[in-house]
């Protein structure tokens, strides 16, 4: 049975062989083809050209040159709103890529190896402290210079809920504040923003479109970032979101380390903020305690006896000069209580009997 059911097959295989054979003969190639020959006229022109339908060009004709990739995760510790502000970071940038959480024990330097896997040469680090703190770091890997920043005053897309939109991956404008080109350390912070925020033209996943800007603004010694729609109509702003405040610490000039270049002194640690705070509430407590302590001795004391003032005496006018009485007879001898007593009740007893004998009638 097996030898037949081969058989068969065989004679199958050779059937349609045969088949595409006679079909391929009957076909004549592409090359051997006679080309059609169109003679254009005034009249046929007309007619051709109403029929030609025309095909716009592509947007961008251009070459994907800039190869920057951001590299955006963070450590272990994080809470939601940094989270979320994490994935609204990845979206609003088709260049980053993300990975997983980084363990609390592994050094900083572990991040310029996790970059160099992955193909980035920038990253965003978000550290977390005390499950209260948020640091942010940012890099240009393998060779520096990075930043850290303390990251305050976070609010979400989810959070915010603003009117305004922007289209997914489409290109940012980047506005800065003036006093980016004053300082030095600026100057620096805003060559890496530009260079970690700015979508590469051309980049696969970027629309050709810019609808969005991106504004970096100096306040209070601190950088306020603000991501705003572009309407069209007027080119008014709309907030989009996520907003939040960098706090700049420390700048270096390795990546997550090396020499100090510059280092904030408005710059005060979130540890020693809060406990500012508790001194202050402490030193509140102790003097309420301390009025009431003295308001405590206060009552108790005694009230001080004031001194005779001799003024008191100037208004008073003094009496009319009276003779002194002279007693002629000896004052009688006091009596005793108990006489006094007994004299009194048989007084009593004397007016019950007169009036009991004159109620009595005759018999």
């Amino acid at each position: 049975m097996a030898a037949r059911g081969g058989k068969r097959a065989a004679e199958r295989v050779a059937q349609n062989k045969t088949k595409r054979a006679k079909l391929n003969g009957n076909k004549t190639p592409q090359t051997e083809r006679k080309a059609k020959t169109v003679t254009f006229t005034p009249e046929n022109e007309e007619g051709a050209n109403k029929n030609i339908i025309s095909v716009p060009p592509p947007v961008s004709t251009g070459k994907w040159t800039n190869k920057e990739r951001v590299l955006v995760f963070s450590s272990r510790g994080i809470s939601f709103r940094t989270r979320h502000l994490m994935m609204d970071l990845r979206t609003m940038m088709p260049h980053s890529k993300a990975d997983t959480k980084m363990d609390r024990k592994d050094k900083l330097f572990v991040v310029n190896e996790v970059c160099e896997i992955k193909n980035c040469n920038k990253c965003i680090f978000f550290e977390a402290k005390k499950k209260q703190d948020l640091y942010m770091w940012i890099s240009n890997v393998p060779h520096g210079p990075s930043a850290k920043f303390l990251v305050q005053n976070v609010h979400t897309l989810a959070e915010l809920k603003m009117t305004g939109n922007c289209l997914k991956g489409s290109r940012p404008l980047l506005s800065f504040d003036p006093k980016f080109d004053q300082e030095p350390h600026y100057a620096l912070l805003k060559e890496l923003f530009t260079q970690i925020f700015s979508t590469p033209r051309y980049h696969p996943k970027s629309q050709p479109f810019v609808d969005h800007v991106l504004t970096f603004t100096i306040a209070d010694h601190r950088i306020w970032f603000r991501n705003y729609q572009i309407i069209e109509e007027d080119a008014s702003l709309v907030e989009i979101g996520p907003r939040f405040v960098l706090n700049l610490i420390k700048i270096f000039q390795g990546s997550f380390g090396g020499p100090t270049l510059y280092e904030n002194p408005h710059f005060q640690s979130p540890n020693m903020h809060r406990r500012m705070i508790r001194q202050a509430t402490a030193a509140r407590q102790k003097e309420r305690q301390m009025v009431k302590q003295i308001l405590k001795e206060k009552r108790s004391e005694e009230k001080e006896v004031l001194e005779r003032d001799v003024t008191d005496e100037v208004f008073q006018t003094p009496a009319e000069p009276r003779d002194p009485e002279v007693q002629l007879q000896p004052p009688e001898p006091p009596r005793s209580k108990k006489k006094l007593r007994l004299t009194e009740l048989k007084k009593k007893t004397q007016m019950k009997r007169k009036a009991f004998s004159s109620n009595r009638k005759p018999l």
